[in-house]
């Protein structure tokens, strides 16, 4: 399934995407995608709806019709950093023995489309294409090899971050990483069952029609089922909980002889295989 939020920020509702294209309105089945409807039991109720008998959303999605966060209420927003050894290597940082794990906030989530901001006193706002996992059951010490069967589904993040935040205030991640409007994600959740392999996913990133990333999620350096294992010992996941898995390289800070970073009035169009879609603004915060 293609699970989506639609609406106003703050008003989304719940809808699905069914296999003709057709946008179905889910509020009348379930209140929200969040928590409870994300564990296996209720994608399974979800999966057992006949979604003829759904009502149709009419209109264009990203046009007339605003598309939102693709889950709603999420609890712990983990990212993962240097995940990509190439990308590591463009940072001028080694290759992480173990995985780089930080937080983003939840504050910064917003929908796959909607604008960035570019914060107030930033001259490094920069760009990261990154495969997300959301979380569909709750788990503690996580066996590798049942990691995956506590995933409802992945999404695309921008895992914006501005670099001088990040690097030369105090080399606290999480400053330059979770600034209002620096975590879109969708524009939909598409369920595990229909990514048999999160390790074999192209991902792309474009500026201004310029293509800047591409890669391939088989060159992460410790994989999805690794993360969700590695991250359990350290904190409980539970449903809704998304995972940013990292970037591959060509990010702003990594380019040759001079880095690029974002300005007000850019256009960033991103995508991964089979999962979608965002494109975005830059705008002045």
């Amino acid at each position: 399934m293609k699970l989506l939020r639609v609406g106003p920020k703050g008003q989304e509702k719940p809808a699905l995407l069914d296999s003709q294209g057709k946008l179905r309105d889910l509020s009348g089945v379930v209140p929200d995608l969040a928590e409870d409807v994300l564990l296996p039991e209720g994608l399974a109720f979800l999966r057992s709806v006949d979604q003829s008998l759904l009502p149709e959303i009419e209109g264009v999605l990203g046009s007339d019709i605003r598309v939102g966060p693709c889950v709603a209420r999420v609890g712990k927003f983990i990212c993962i950093g240097l995940n990509y050894a190439d990308h590591a290597a463009e940072s001028g940082m080694p290759v992480p023995s173990e995985p780089v794990v930080f937080g983003k906030w939840t504050s910064a989530i917003v929908g796959p489309n909607d604008p960035v901001e570019i914060p107030r006193g930033s001259v490094k706002t920069d760009w990261e294409v990154e495969l997300g996992v959301v979380i569909g059951r709750e788990g503690r010490y996580i066996k590798e090899e049942d990691a995956l069967s506590h995933v409802a589904g992945y999404c695309v993040i921008n895992d914006v971050s501005e670099r001088e935040f990040q690097l030369e205030r105090g080399t606290q991640w999480d400053k330059g990483k979770g600034c209002d409007t620096f975590g879109p994600i969708g524009p939909w959740l598409v369920t595990a069952d229909e990514v048999p392999d999160p390790q074999n996913l192209d991902l792309w990133l474009e500026v201004d029609g310029r293509r800047y990333q591409t890669g391939n999620t088989r060159t992460m350096v410790f994989g999805v089922a690794y993360l969700v294992s590695y991250l359990s010992r350290f904190m409980s996941l539970q449903p809704g909980d998304i995972i940013s898995t990292g970037t591959p390289p060509g990010v702003g800070l990594g380019q040759k002889p001079t880095p690029v970073y974002l300005r007000a009035g850019q256009t960033i169009h991103l995508g991964i295989q089979g999962l979608g879609e965002q494109r975005q603004t830059t705008v002045q915060a």
